[in-house]
C-alpha cells in the first residue's frame, strides 16, 4: 500500500495496477476488472463487521502472480518487485533472504501492551506474583489471620490506623491486598477487571480466617465468602453498596470512568466530588485531616487503575446469594452514608442468617478515616 493515500475524489473512476518484477510486467489490470464493485464490497462486509476511518479492504489481485505462470516463478533475494497505481505513483520494493534483519518484525516484537501504574515500584519490586498479575501484598504480625480489601478509590492503607488502634500486629496476622489497579498494584491495558476477578484475586491470597470489607471491596468480600464459605470464620462488612447495584448507580460509575480517562482524576473533578459526597458535615468542618486524607488517597490512584474499578462496580448489578452465609457478619455504615445509608444495612441484616450493625453518627462513607476509634469499638466487640 503505497506510497501515498488520496481520497478517492482525487482519483479518477477507473485505477490502473501494474506490477514488474525486475522491470519485467507481469500484472496489469484497472479496477473495473473487479468482480464485485466497492460499494457492494464495502455494503456486503457491513452486514457484519463494521467499518471504521482508516480501516483497509484488500480486494484481489490482477492476473499474472508468479505462481500461476507455466513454470511458476517465485521471487527470489535480490528481486525488486514495483507496483503502479494511477495517481498514487509507484511502489518498490527489495527481496530480502530469509535470515536478513527485518527491522519491522524487530519493532513489532518490542512493542508490548502498556502497563498502568507499574512505574511506582520501580517496574515491580516488592510485588507478588499472583496468576499471572502483580500485586501489592503485605503481611504483618502474627497469630489469627484478618484479611482486609478496600474500596473504590482507596488502597490497602485505608486499614493502618485500624490495625494501629486496635493494635492487631501484635494479635493476628494482617494481610492487606491493593485491589488490581489500585494503590502499588498494576494493571494491564488487555486486564478486565470485574468483581469476581477481584474475588479471584483474594482467594489466591486469602489464608482461613476473618475477613474485613469497605465499600466495593464489600461486593468482593462476599462474592468469595459465597464461593468459599469454608475460609471465612467472621465477615465484617463496612459500608456495603446496595445489591443488586440500582441501574441509575451503575451509570453514574460508567460517566466517571469516562471522565476520569479523559481529563485525570484532579481535573475531572472526581476527587472532589467524591471526597464532598462521602464525608459527613462534621467531617468538612471539623476533621480537615481527614478530610484530606480522603482526597490524597483518591488522588494517589492511576486513571486507569481507578476507571477500571469504576467499570467493575458498574457490572455489580447481579444479585449475591448472600443469604446462604452462615458465619457472624458486622455490618458499620455512617449516619450520613449517601451509599450505605442505615435502611440499606437492614436490608442486609434481613438478608443475612446472624448480622450486627452498628452506625457511627457523624460519619459518612469513609468510616475509618473519618472516625477510627468508633469503627475500632465496634469491631472490638465482635471479633
Amino acid at each position: 500500500m503505497g506510497p501515498i493515500a488520496k481520497p478517492k475524489e482525487e482519483l479518477p473512476s477507473t485505477l490502473r495496477v501494474e506490477t514488474f518484477v525486475n522491470g519485467e510486467k507481469r500484472q496489469d489490470g484497472t479496477t473495473q476488472d473487479l468482480i464485485f464493485s466497492i460499494p457492494k464490497l464495502i455494503e456486503t462486509l457491513s452486514e457484519g463487521t463494521t467499518l471504521r476511518a482508516g480501516d483497509v479492504i484488500a480486494t484481489g489481485t490482477p492476473a499474472g502472480v508468479g505462481f500461476g505462470l507455466d513454470p511458476p516463478q517465485f521471487l527470489k533475494p535480490g528481486d525488486v518487485v514495483e507496483v503502479k497505481v494511477t495517481g498514487l505513483g509507484t511502489l518498490s520494493n527489495r527481496v530480502a533472504s530469509a535470515d536478513a534483519a527485518n527491522y519491522v518484525t524487530m519493532q513489532l516484537q518490542d512493542t508490548h501492551l502498556s502497563t498502568y501504574n507499574l512505574d511506582i515500584t520501580c517496574g515491580g519490586i516488592g510485588l507478588r506474583t499472583v496468576d499471572g498479575k502483580q500485586l501489592n501484598v503485605v503481611e504483618t504480625g502474627d497469630g489469627e489471620p484478618i484479611t482486609y480489601v478496600h474500596g473504590l478509590g482507596a488502597t490497602s492503607e485505608y486499614w493502618q490506623p485500624l490495625i494501629s488502634t486496635l493494635h492487631l500486629d501484635s494479635s493476628n496476622k494482617n494481610i492487606l491486598l491493593d485491589l488490581e489497579g489500585h494503590g502499588l498494584s498494576p494493571t494491564a491495558a488487555n486486564s478486565i477487571v470485574t468483581i469476581s476477578s477481584y474475588a479471584a484475586d483474594l482467594a489466591a491470597i486469602f489464608t482461613r480466617g476473618v475477613l474485613i470489607a469497605h465499600s466495593m471491596g464489600c461486593l468482593v468480600a462476599l462474592s468469595f465468602a459465597i464461593a468459599h464459605p469454608e475460609l471465612v470464620t467472621k465477615l465484617i462488612l463496612v459500608g456495603p453498596p446496595p445489591n443488586p447495584l440500582p441501574q441509575a448507580g451503575s451509570e453514574n460509575s460508567i460517566k466517571r470512568a469516562s471522565a476520569v480517562r479523559a481529563r485525570g482524576l484532579l481535573h475531572s473533578g472526581v476527587v472532589q466530588a467524591v471526597a464532598t459526597a462521602g464525608t459527613s458535615k462534621k467531617t468538612k468542618e471539623s476533621r480537615p485531616i481527614a478530610f484530606s486524607a480522603v482526597r490524597q488517597m483518591l488522588l494517589s490512584q492511576d486513571p486507569e487503575g481507578y476507571a477500571k474499578g469504576c467499570t467493575a462496580l458498574a457490572g455489580a448489578s447481579q444479585t449475591l446469594d448472600i443469604e446462604k452465609l452462615q458465619m457472624p457478619v458486622l455490618v458499620i455504615t455512617g449516619e450520613e452514608d449517601g451509599v450505605c445509608p442505615p435502611k440499606n444495612a437492614e436490608l442486609y441484616k434481613a438478608r443475612l442468617k446472624d448480622c450486627k450493625i452498628v452506625v457511627l453518627p457523624d460519619v459518612g462513607h469513609w468510616h475509618v478515616t473519618e472516625d477510627v476509634e468508633g469503627v475500632s469499638a465496634a469491631i472490638k466487640a465482635f471479633l
